[in-house]
């Protein structure tokens, strides 16, 4: 505990946080943006338009001899990627034994107060009945339910920590010189298979040291540290210390290492039922825990869409995701009935705790070496001093593998696989879109050549992409030459703030040149902004390209740039508004608009298509120029003119779906980590984007990429 929980986490590890975020994932990113061995592939103008306020630039030493030799070798970054998954699987392995874990093993204090004849049938019912009350409680909070848990915890820590003050004066006053590390040399001199083993029992004693990295993003890294540090470490010490005492005296009494036996009886029940309601305050740690690793993973595009809801507006790391909450309760209620061992189950825990230290030991010293710059001595110094250490536990958990901890094996193969498929399958698709992009002279040049004609009407077109045009459109266009009057390519990026003010959100460029009246709209919005209302959102896109046309008569640079330069909007205008909205609360008549191309055979283009792709006219704002507005230029007025007339037909939102196919010839494990794409693509949340456009006004086009 004085090694790796205190040295180790509480004075290293945490000082590794990825803007609040911690878990080894956390360090893969902080690795990825600063030392460039990511493998997702990068689109240079996206990450600028990520800057919000001036950003500062990421710290890369390009000169670093250690940066280039890892850049150098691809083989690297592929094993770092790894590292990062394994260890992020663990952290939801140790999600789902320890709530099983602590929580039966608190229910096991109340089966040795039953008779003989009840005690078998009460742990696992009631362990399981407050593991479904333990995972019903999250989706109020880390805050909330912190309140809520914060007197209990706050008992049972003053509780556990009498109670070994007591047993240390009572039984054995000189079991405290035992934290010397003298007795851990003799222990180890004198080792044989069965200390050896029970090594890996030991581990449990700091099974919340990497939940407490993971949960940095739900608590601030002083409050952590402090607490652990003046607090908990010294309880921890002085309850274990007095449990060692009292066993160091009653070898000979039953169950003399279970923490219960060593209460004085006249407050053991007392106990027993305050240990219960702690059992799930340390189960939470776990829970939180998962649910910060997988937020990231999100992030870095390495796990299935799963809706992520923010419980606070202040603190970005306090996240709740309701899918993966209801499967781990599903997952620890397996454990919990299928085991119902607490020495099988403590097995599997040891094992996935143990793992994750050894992976976060890998990386941080990478991160040492890469981030902060260190002395390549000192980080591997850190490597070897506590990765030493972790393989020595890991491999006497290793001798328990046939004794619960294949469970993990099977828990851990599961969720890698399904990781490193999205992973793959992200990979493969954003490169796809990359590579076969088109620029904006495919439209200016050779639409004319294909008889391209134009429609009445406002197209949305929804991409990840930030420049040229994506690949699902062109093909759209090349099978259907036909487009709407006014074009926007809309994406979103998502910042690391809770809210993002209207008047730095959008940000509007142009699209080849200024008669054909296509634009691109970049929205940037915080965790807990709320824009997808499609009403609202519509108008203030139109707005704010309204008011890029009027400041591109005053900003003679913006005229002449190429394109991929964006222009923030929302701030007001020295002459006013250029374009003055109207609130209109008659009804309109709604078309239908819903088409899927999935390389089938297109009909010529005419009044046909213009039905199918007729733009819905649901407006609840209409606009209008300003009456009296001398300084605007008539090429302005025209061209907003344009843009309230196209609004008037109508608008339609084009969504691009891709499947993924795979080339003939390719290897079995491409073709699995393809399919296992497809099967998660297919049954996750659909994108955000799409939720809330109405079905008569979307134009969904299919496309299969090949890889």
């Amino acid at each position: 505990m004085t090694i790796i929980s205190l040295l180790k986490y509480a004075f290293i590890v945490l000082k590794a946080d990825d803007d609040g975020e911690g878990g080894t994932f956390a360090l893969y990113s902080l690795l990825c943006r600063h030392a460039k061995v990511g493998l997702l592939p990068i689109d240079r103008t996206a990450n600028e338009v990520m800057d919000y306020e001036g950003g500062s630039p990421s710290k890369v030493n390009v000169e670093s001899r250690d940066w280039r030799a890892i850049a150098k070798h691809k083989s690297s970054h592929y094993l770092m990627l790894f590292l990062a998954l394994f260890g992020s699987c663990m952290t939801i392995g140790d999600g789902v034994l320890t709530p099983a874990l602590s929580v039966l093993s608190a229910s096991s204090g109340v089966q040795r107060s039953l008779s003989d004849m009840a005690h078998k049938y009460v742990p696992v019912p009631s362990a399981c009945a407050i593991l479904v009350c333990l995972f019903m409680l999250q989706h109020y909070g880390t805050h909330k339910i912190g309140f809520m848990f914060a007197p209990i915890i706050t008992i049972w820590l003053l509780f556990i920590s009498g109670v070994g003050i007591y047993n240390i004066f009572y039984w054995n006053k000189e079991i405290i010189y035992a934290i010397f590390p003298v007795y851990m040399y003799r222990f180890v001199r004198n080792i044989n298979i069965e200390s050896w083993r029970s090594l890996g029992s030991i581990i449990l004693c700091v099974a919340g040291s990497e939940a407490m990295f993971a949960d940095l993003g739900h608590f601030s890294k002083k409050s952590i540290k402090i607490a652990f540090v003046c607090l908990i470490y010294p309880v921890l010490i002085s309850c274990y210390a007095g449990q060692a005492a009292f066993m160091s005296k009653n070898l000979h009494v039953k169950d003399f290492n279970h923490l219960s036996q060593s209460v004085p009886g006249h407050i053991r029940h007392f106990f027993i039922v305050l240990s219960l309601l702690a059992s799930a305050v340390g189960s939470q740690a776990t829970i939180t825990a998962s649910f910060s690793i997988i937020n990231q993973c999100l992030a870095l595009n390495c796990f299935p869409r799963a809706k992520v809801i923010h419980t606070s507006d202040k603190i970005h790391g306090q996240v709740y995701i309701p899918d993966v909450n209801w499967l781990l309760m599903i997952l620890s209620l397996t454990v919990t009935i299928g085991f119902h061992d607490i020495a099988k189950i403590g097995n599997a825990t040891g094992l996935a705790i143990i793992s994750g230290m050894l992976v976060t030991t890998c990386l941080m010293s990478l991160v040492i070496a890469l981030y902060w710059e260190k002395n390549l001595f000192l980080s591997a110094c850190f490597l070897i001093l506590f990765g030493f250490v972790e393989i020595m536990y890991l491999s006497a958990c290793m001798l328990s593998f046939h004794k619960g901890a294949w469970y993990l094996v099977v828990l851990l193969s599961l969720s890698l696989t399904i990781m490193l498929a999205w992973h793959y399958g992200t990979v493969k698709k954003y490169d796809f879109d990359l590579q076969n992009k088109v620029s904006t002279e495919w439209i200016t040049e050779y639409g004319p050549a294909l008889g391209v004609s134009r429609i009445p009407g406002i197209g949305f077109i929804y991409t990840d992409i930030v420049t040229g045009i994506p690949a699902f459109f062109s093909h759209f266009i090349a099978n259907l030459p036909a487009f709407h009057q006014v074009l926007i390519f809309v994406s979103f990026k998502s910042l690391p703030v809770p809210y993002v003010p209207p008047s730095r959100r959008y940000l509007i460029g142009r699209v080849g040149p200024k008669e054909f009246r296509i634009y691109r709209c970049i929205v940037r919005h915080g965790y807990c902004d709320h824009i997808r209302d499609t009403d609202d959102f519509e108008e203030e896109i139109i707005r704010s390209i309204g008011e890029f046309i009027s400041m591109e008569d005053i900003d003679f640079e913006s005229l002449t740039s190429p394109e991929g330069r964006m222009v923030v909007v929302g701030k007001p205008l020295p002459q006013g508004n250029a374009l003055i909205p109207l609130h209109d609360d008659t009804d309109s008549n709604i078309g239908s608009a819903s088409l899927t191309n999935n390389d089938s055979q297109i009909s010529p283009v005419g009044d046909s298509y213009k039905r199918i792709c007729a733009p819905v006219k649901n407006k609840k704002v209409r606009f209008m120029l300003p009456l009296n507005s001398p300084k605007m230029q008539e090429c302005v007025r025209e061209e907003l003119q344009e843009l309230i007339d196209a609004r008037e037909s109508g608008t339609a939102y084009f969504l691009g779906q891709s499947h993924l196919a795979v080339r003939d010839g390719s290897n079995f494990v491409k073709r699995f980590l393809i399919k296992t794409y497809n099967f998660c693509d297919k049954n996750c949340r659909e994108p955000p984007v799409a939720l809330n456009i109405p079905h008569a006004a979307l134009v969904e086009v299919g496309m299969v990429y090949t890889i």
